[in-house]
């Protein structure tokens, strides 16, 4: 088997079959390149919660916050032409952000603002510095307040772009690293702009169609809906059960009311797999071009040095470049893998990072939603799931 150890990559295989036996997840694929070439994809399980459907290699997966990248990549095709500039200040594309508001104290009925110390600029939104609650300590009255005004609630991305005008940061852009959704909501509203074009046709036009990704978008087409996987959550009682969302009881309909650059997609490892590589390849794949090799060396970098006073990382042993996080130190990160791998995940479980070092992608997606109240759940696959692929590199 080129590019790993046949013996070695069995390990993973074997786990992967325990992962998905009766008492655990319904079904996982997984799916390895090495050198552009596809070198491992595996099915596991069950697409189904009666777990008599047995999981296809193409089957349909909510990729959630894997979006993430792929609005970051719309950015940046948008920056190279001219459009956009990272620099930028949001509101000479967006009305209403004129004067962004800090939330200095009070309540949430009575919040008292001041006036941001700083621009709230695209590159702040691209690395999560621009200051909006993220459940951070003391996030707590600018979560309340960001409720109250539901930008979530909009029917498109001019709704949720208005309402998010009137929202209040927690923090001043640039001081801080605060994990959120609706900066990339925000981007894709200032794609939609710049470019003209509603965020999910300039997604299929310049993004999906050119890399032949068939079966990726806000919505799975009617015929194809019985490829969704099952999302399951854990319940009470510790047996699996779809979890209470409008895309458990509908799969293939629309993650949200609108085109969310944050967390809207549906997709597949092998369609996913052609979005990575591109990046692994500089930004082009079979002879199309969607971005600048330098353009992906600086999406691939740390940019949290920028932020005042400097940071390092966001996590043990990982900065965060646009799109996805990168690896700075594997031993202090306590995983396998290199510096300069580069990745993100979603929030049903689903998985991807690309290492330059080692010419060497990999995709692993569930569909299952991690219980947030601290009881008992499967475990985390994510860390094995990656010391397993790295241990079979010869």
């Amino acid at each position: 088997m080129p590019g790993f150890a046949p013996a070695r990559l069995a390990r993973l295989h074997d786990w992967l079959r325990r992962a998905t036996a009766a008492d655990g997840y319904l079904g996982a694929v997984s799916l390895l390149m090495r050198d552009g070439r596809v070198v491992d994809w595996q099915a596991y399980g069950y697409r189904d919660l009666a777990r008599r459907t047995p999981m296809r290699r193409d089957d349909i997966f909510r990729i959630y916050s894997m979006t993430k990248t792929v609005t970051t990549v719309a950015v940046m095709m948008l920056v190279e032409e001219g459009k956009l500039a990272l620099d930028d200040p949001l509101s000479r594309y967006l009305p209403g952000f004129d004067a962004p508001q800090v939330l200095a104290g009070g309540s949430a009925d009575a919040p008292r603002l001041r006036p941001a110390r700083r621009p709230l600029t695209l590159h702040a939104l691209l690395t999560h510095t621009a200051g909006y609650p993220a459940g951070l300590p003391g996030d707590e009255t600018a979560v309340q307040v960001m409720e109250r005004i539901d930008p979530h609630g909009a029917a498109d991305l001019r709704g949720f772009a208005e309402r998010m005008s009137r929202v209040p940061l927690a923090a001043d852009p640039g001081t801080r690293f605060g994990y959120d959704g609706a900066s990339l909501e925000l981007l894709a509203r200032v794609v939609e702009v710049a470019s003209g074009q509603s965020f999910a046709d300039f997604l299929q036009r310049r993004i999906f169609a050119p890399l032949r990704m068939r079966d990726t978008g806000f919505a799975v087409p009617a015929a194809q809906r019985g490829r969704v996987a099952d999302l399951t959550t854990m319940g009470a009682d510790g047996r699996l059960r779809l979890a209470d969302t409008a895309s458990a009881r509908h799969p293939g309909a629309p993650l949200n009311a609108y085109a969310s650059g944050a967390g809207g997609l549906y997709s597949t490892a092998p369609d996913y797999a052609r979005f990575a590589q591109m990046l692994l390849d500089g930004g082009a794949l079979d002879g199309r071009r969607l971005l600048g090799r330098k353009t992906v060396e600086s999406m691939l970098s740390n940019h949290l040095g920028m932020l005042d006073p400097p940071v390092d990382q966001f996590s043990a042993g990982e900065g965060f470049g646009l799109g996805g996080y990168v690896v700075l130190d594997p031993a202090l990160r306590g995983q396998l893998g290199s510096p300069g791998q580069f990745g993100w995940s979603g929030a049903a479980s689903t998985y991807y990072s690309i290492d330059p070092k080692e010419r060497l992608l990999a995709i692993l997606l569930l569909q299952h939603l991690p219980r947030e109240d601290g009881g008992k759940d499967l475990p985390r696959l994510a860390h094995r799931f990656y010391d397993l692929v790295y241990q079979a590199l010869p």
